[in-house]
């Protein structure tokens, strides 16, 4: 069964998926329609659920430029508070009239002819647009490591992105495997009510102290009262963001040794094991991955029923985790703090282009892309947060406004152009990739073979090379000229 034709159907309603519903307003576009998979809006912050989750960028700099909030409780906002503004959004743009629940996408296939897109989902609708933009984002799937003996736990298990709430986790010996972004928030939260708790970890990360806290009743007022503080304050946090992306680039190794003391001694103000400080120090230059933050982890693994296991995993056994040294430890749950599947992009969405090509197929060998959001064979096709896109130093949400921005401009240009789809031209494309990896390559992230960051073949898919304001600059304006109109 189909369903009207739109000028544009958008793929989720996280931060991306909203931002390019407000922008095509701006536009005048308004026969748009957003398509949700699940029962209620908020992409990652209505799935991360996990005790003690919140944000990683400060809730003044992790919020629309268009949309300032003088509410927030917190300068690191936790997650239902990003939840409660995200609904904030949706009501003063109007665009719950624009979203369509329980309607999960299973793959599209472009009509040349009309030149439209056309979308299936699960439930066997379908849905005619002029441009399709995935707004899904990369942190989408949860993964989970085939490890020896998994299925055989009889405990309760689950991902950290799935948490299990109805298990009471009182007087209970809880294991987490991996001690990554969401490990170092709910870790130190669970370590409360837990009996004991037995941290897994593959590897050490760089954790910063985040110095987080909630705001004072004077404060809120003031910014209540001037909001223009506000903006004084988030423009303060962009600069600042900014400059932390020189840590990101090979050489600058004052900075970068300046901020890997301040992780040991902080490790060191905590934890007076030398064999644990030993084991909690990373062996690879800050910025190489991840940088983590957190001002309750390291003093929680100094706690007396917190143990730390960097012995490798050998199986899961019915009764808890063995470990390469043959020690058994024995659990009554197990969870998986073990990230997203982030490559291949777009994963699980059979999407076809020209002359029915996939771009499974077509992102095969390798995620060429331009600008992130599109590519050959794929006309009208836009995505966001897409390939090379992800920062380790800013807000993704400047990144996303810049995206939406974007996308407006080319839906807007094509309805009043009367041009029936645009594609981006190969050569712009090869230049603009063969460009960014070039400097990638050059960068810290090039540095470890085995991170979120790399592909198998070499190249870093998931990273943009520059700064956001490089990117706000680069997508200002479209460059037209290098695509090709019909």
């Amino acid at each position: 069964m189909s369903k009207e034709r739109f000028t544009a159907v958008i793929i989720g309603t996280g931060f991306s998926g909203l931002a390019m519903a407000i922008k095509l307003k701006e536009k005048g576009i308004h026969d748009f329609i957003i398509l949700e998979k699940a029962k209620a809006i908020g992409g990652t912050w209505r799935e991360n659920t996990y005790p003690g989750a919140e944000c990683d960028v400060p809730s003044a700099l992790y919020s629309y430029s268009f949309a300032p909030y003088t509410f927030w409780e917190y300068k690191w906002s936790k997650q239902p508070q990003i939840l409660e503004y995200i609904k904030h959004v949706v009501s003063k743009y109007d665009l719950e009239k624009h979203i369509e629940y329980e309607k999960e996408m299973l793959g599209a296939d472009w009509d040349d002819n009309k030149g439209i897109w056309i979308t299936a989902t699960k439930d066997g609708i379908s849905y005619e647009s002029k441009f399709l933009i995935s707004a899904i984002g990369q942190l989408h799937h949860p993964s989970i490591p085939e490890f020896n003996g998994r299925s055989k736990f009889k405990g309760p298990s689950w991902h950290s992105a799935q948490w299990n709430h109805d298990i009471d986790l009182k007087y209970k010996t809880i294991g987490v495997i991996g001690n990554a972004a969401s490990a170092v928030q709910f870790i130190p939260e669970i370590a409360k009510e837990a009996s004991k708790v037995v941290v897994f970890q593959r590897s050490a990360n760089w954790v910063l102290p985040k110095r987080g806290r909630a705001y004072k009743e004077w404060e809120k007022k003031l910014v209540e009262n001037f909001p223009v503080l506000l903006k004084i304050y988030r423009f303060r946090l962009w600069l600042l963001g900014g400059g932390l992306f020189f840590l990101m680039k090979n050489g600058n190794s004052g900075l970068r040794k300046m901020y890997q003391n301040r992780t040991l001694n902080f490790i060191k103000r905590h934890i007076n094991d030398p064999e644990k400080i030993k084991a909690l120090t990373p062996t690879y230059p800050l910025g190489a991955k991840r940088v983590l933050f957190s001002d309750y982890y390291y003093p929680t693994l100094a706690l007396e029923n917190v143990s730390l296991i960097t012995e490798n995993l050998k199986e899961i056994t019915p009764s808890g985790v063995k470990t390469k040294d043959d020690k058994e430890h024995i659990l009554d749950a197990l969870v998986f703090s073990t990230g997203f599947k982030t490559n291949p992009f777009l994963q699980g969405l059979d999407i076809k282009g020209k002359n029915g090509i996939s771009i499974r197929e077509y992102w095969k060998n390798e995620l060429k892309n331009y600008l992130g959001m599109t590519v050959c064979n794929f006309p009208n096709l836009f995505i966001m947060y897409g390939p090379n896109t992800n920062l380790g130093h800013n807000s993704i949400l400047i990144m996303s406004e810049a995206q939406a921005s974007y996308i407006a401009q080319c839906a807007s240009a094509l309805e009043n152009q009367g041009w029936k789809s645009m594609e981006i031209r190969e050569s712009a494309l090869n230049e603009y990739h063969e460009n960014s990896q070039e400097r990638l390559n050059n960068m810290i992230w090039a540095q470890v073979d085995n991170s979120w960051y790399r592909s198998d073949n070499g190249n870093i898919p998931n990273n943009y090379p520059g700064r956001t304001m490089e990117y706000m600059w680069a997508t200002r304006k479209v460059k037209f000229d290098d695509y090709i109109l019909r």
